[in-house]
């Protein structure tokens, strides 16, 4: 059980019964009545919510609302996001402590290219072993290069060889970024085999029904095509 205190409306009434007894009583037709008026009602309420003390309740604490259900998408696709969450978690406390904007950046760019490369286990099972692949060998080689770099940057030292390892892992990170970008067009390969073969299809039934001499349909159908590839 909690404590509440509700505030009676009663000072309310009395500030309004005293302003239309000082109106009835005494002139209210220059700004200074006015200023007098407010502050007689003022001081009723004051008093009288000093005099009128507020009413105790005690009710019940809120029942805490239920933590929603973890969703499982199996055994093997579970794993594959537990990894991805723990790999961005490492990845924001790194970015968090290398002060090198334009690695900030390049880390920025990762984590979003491994974010969606793992939400693509949802969405297709047959591109798992890739996924795995590449969180088993390439995200770990980009963690440990960016942990790498953390350390360089806290010595506090611009010597020769701490400033060229560091500016060989900055380089190094803009091809990984690029890495990611082509292992992420790869796991949509099939999808767009997909819909070319749609595409196909539905260019065949057109022209059987007389209906693919439509430019602009046909101008349609080969801007979706050119999309997918």
């Amino acid at each position: 059980m909690r404590q509440v205190k509700r505030r009676s409306a009663l000072p309310v009434y009395i500030a309004a019964a005293v302003f239309a007894a000082y109106a009835l009583i005494f002139p209210l037709y220059k700004l200074w009545h006015f200023l007098v008026a407010a502050a007689v009602t003022a001081a009723a309420w004051l008093a009288a919510d000093a005099l009128i003390k507020p009413k105790v309740e005690y009710v019940p604490e809120p029942e805490p609302e239920p933590e929603p259900e973890p969703v499982s998408y199996g055994a093997t696709v579970d794993a594959i996001l537990a990894e991805a969450k723990k790999a961005r978690a490492e990845m924001e406390r790194l970015a968090a402590s290398i002060p090198d904007q334009d690695v900030k950046q390049k880390i920025a760019s990762l984590l979003s290219l491994s974010d969606r490369i793992a939400q693509d286990a949802i969405q297709d099972e047959a591109d798992i072993p890739q996924i795995q692949k590449f969180q088993n060998y390439f995200l770990p080689s980009t963690i440990g290069l960016l942990n790498a770099y953390d350390r360089m940057s806290a010595q506090g030292v611009n010597g020769e060889n701490i400033s060229g390892s560091r500016q060989r892992i900055a380089d190094m990170l803009q091809t990984e970024v690029e890495a990611f970008q082509k292992q992420l067009d790869a796991l949509y390969r099939n999808d767009a085999m997909d819909v070319d073969a749609d595409i196909k299809v539905m260019q065949q039934l057109l022209e059987r029904e007389g209906l693919g001499k439509d430019d602009e349909l046909q101008d349609l159908l080969r801007k979706e095509q050119k999309a997918a590839k």
